[in-house]
């Protein structure tokens, strides 16, 4: 039965009514709102666009586009990494392929461009950012200032990345050695601290040199026009993954040939600025199988064992001390790394 006192709703706030219980039911999603307002950001070098575009930066209205795509071109990869956090036009600009395709091939000329390009497609979506960030190599940084003299004598551009605007890996190692006791009453030893030095180079090329001396003093030798009194050994390397295969030849009455093993890691993406000495192996090599120190003599030695030696006079060795790891020194910092520090001040040094 029907109340007799029932209220009777306008239609206009039954409707209300109905909205309202039905805010509770459907989820509420404002950036439905905003679909189909396009922001447009900065365009890009080459951008499609056919509306004019006013950049606010003085550079950007002053240089031309082209331009400056040939100052990227210029670059090294790391200075591109740090330009694309300048601004959003220069990082659109820098993904363009071709900057990063010309260091991979550069940095990989070893293998091949067919390689490279089979490479770039199986594993790294065919990015050639990609494959510099993720891929394994070994860093040959250099640089270059202006004309200067050095000890009277003017030098090209050529001959200063030789001589001085070099990047090395650097291991530093120690061992302690007892001294000469005076009078009896102390018996003192000394902490020696050396070095071992590589220098790379795309080539498939490399300089070797285990030294006392300091990163700031032995970077001027590290170059192929070093001379004997130098100590300084080139040798032919491979890179297979993250995995390097090197070898450098002693020369003298008994030739010996350096075998290294070694692994590079990063301790960022792409930074590659550390090596692992997983082994260290002299052995005897034979006066013919060796025309002379220019040549491969990786390929000489590739398949021989461990503990194989062409010599009898030289026995095959397998070093089990100073086995730290590389840390790669750029050569911007070459005058201010920690290496260079004397040994006092070191105790506590780290690779990482």
């Amino acid at each position: 039965m029907a109340s007799d006192y029932a209220l009777k709703i306008p239609p206009e706030l039954e409707a209300a009514s109905r909205l309202r219980t039905v805010q509770y039911f459907v989820i509420q999603r404002p950036w439905l709102d905003l679909y189909g307002v396009h922001v447009r950001p900065v365009a890009p070098f080459g951008s499609a666009s056919s509306k004019p575009f006013v950049d606010p930066a003085l550079i950007h209205r002053c240089l031309p586009d082209e331009l400056l795509s040939e100052v990227f071109a210029r670059m090294t990869p790391y200075t591109l990494g740090r330009a694309t956090c300048v601004c959003r036009k220069w990082r659109y600009t820098l993904r363009n392929p071709v900057f990063w395709r010309s260091a991979c091939l550069k940095a990989w000329q070893s293998s091949g461009v067919v390689e490279n390009y089979k490479i770039l497609h199986s594993k790294y979506e065919s990015s050639w950012r990609k494959m510099w960030l993720l891929r394994p190599r070994v860093r040959t940084d250099g640089g270059r200032k202006k004309e200067k003299k050095v000890q009277g004598k003017e030098i090209t551009y050529e001959t200063l990345l030789q001589v001085y605007f070099v990047s090395l890996y650097v291991s530093r190692n120690t061992y302690i050695r007892a001294g000469v006791a005076e009078w009896k009453v102390t018996n003192p030893v000394h902490l020696v601290c050396y070095f071992r030095y590589i220098r790379f180079f795309p080539s498939g090329r490399f300089l070797y040199k285990n030294s006392s001396q300091k990163v700031k003093d032995v970077v001027r030798c590290m170059n192929f026009r070093a001379s004997r009194a130098d100590c300084v050994f080139s040798g032919h390397y491979t890179l297979s993954d993250d995995k390097i295969e090197a070898a450098v030849l002693y020369p003298g009455m008994r030739p010996t040939v350096l075998r290294i093993r070694l692994r590079l890691r990063g301790t960022t993406a792409g930074a590659n600025n550390r090596m692992d000495l997983l082994s260290l192996v002299t052995s005897g090599v034979n006066a013919n199988e060796v025309n002379g120190p220019d040549e491969d003599i990786l390929g000489v030695v590739e398949g021989w064992e461990e503990d194989e030696s062409h010599n009898p006079d030289v026995p095959a060795v397998s070093h089990k001390r100073g086995l730290k790891p590389f840390v790669f020194i750029p050569f911007e910092e070459v005058e201010t790394s920690d290496l260079n520090l004397p040994v006092d001040k070191m105790d506590y040094y780290v690779p990482g």
